[in-house]
């Protein structure tokens, strides 16, 4: 599907035309430019890859160069590829954030923020004991039996327990799309979108 890719700039709120306080995630989206066109001949599907932010050419290896340079463009930070595109392309167009119409609705991919190594009760939810009596007084927010005893002697994969928390690639479905500003790139989506403030997401239509 179509898309652009973009940075997350942060949360405001604006009014609707009910007068109701609407949250939002503002998010500069592109301008990319087209650095390879994946045919079903050469690559056996189609695509479209684009780049976004540019980088100097200091900070780009050989191989990054050449590819860049075959397409008639500087070289780009972050790429990705997209497919179903109405017109046609080819390397080096640059496509903006008018691809999108305000009242339509996206899907934004990005990047979970880091929690670090946590316990069960925020990683997974768990309830906690509740009580510190029948000798639970340093034991409120463990896990609780994770296993059985002689069968089957191991704990099975995918137990809910205690370890790294954040940092997944997470997707949010039907983002509602408040207003397109094209003079700044920017996208105003409705709620929230997944990542940091200037972390990278992927915006498909």
């Amino acid at each position: 599907m179509p898309g652009l890719l973009g940075k997350k700039i942060g949360m405001t709120s604006v009014f609707g035309a009910d007068g109701k306080n609407i949250p939002c995630t503002v998010i500069e989206a592109g301008p990319c430019v087209v650095t390879q066109l994946k045919t079903v001949e050469k690559d056996g599907y189609e695509a479209v890859q684009l780049g976004f932010k540019q980088k100097s050419e200091k900070h780009t290896n050989k191989a990054e160069a050449g590819h860049f340079k075959a397409a008639g463009v500087n070289p780009m930070r972050y790429l990705a590829e997209f497919g179903g595109f109405d017109q046609e392309l080819k390397l080096g167009d640059e496509i903006n954030v008018s691809i999108f119409e305000e009242g339509s609705f996206v899907d934004v991919v990005g990047t979970s923020k880091g929690k670090g190594f946590q316990g069960v009760v925020k990683r997974h939810g768990f309830g906690g004991v509740g009580q510190s009596t029948h000798g639970q007084d340093d034991r409120l927010r463990a896990p609780g039996s994770v296993g059985a005893c002689a069968y089957p002697s191991r704990i099975f994969p995918g137990t809910r327990m205690a370890g790294h928390m954040g940092v997944d690639r997470v997707t949010v479905q039907n983002l509602f799309v408040l207003k397109v500003i094209p003079e700044y790139n920017l996208i105003m989506v409705k709620g929230s979108i997944p990542g940091a403030k200037n972390s990278i997401v992927t915006i498909n239509k």
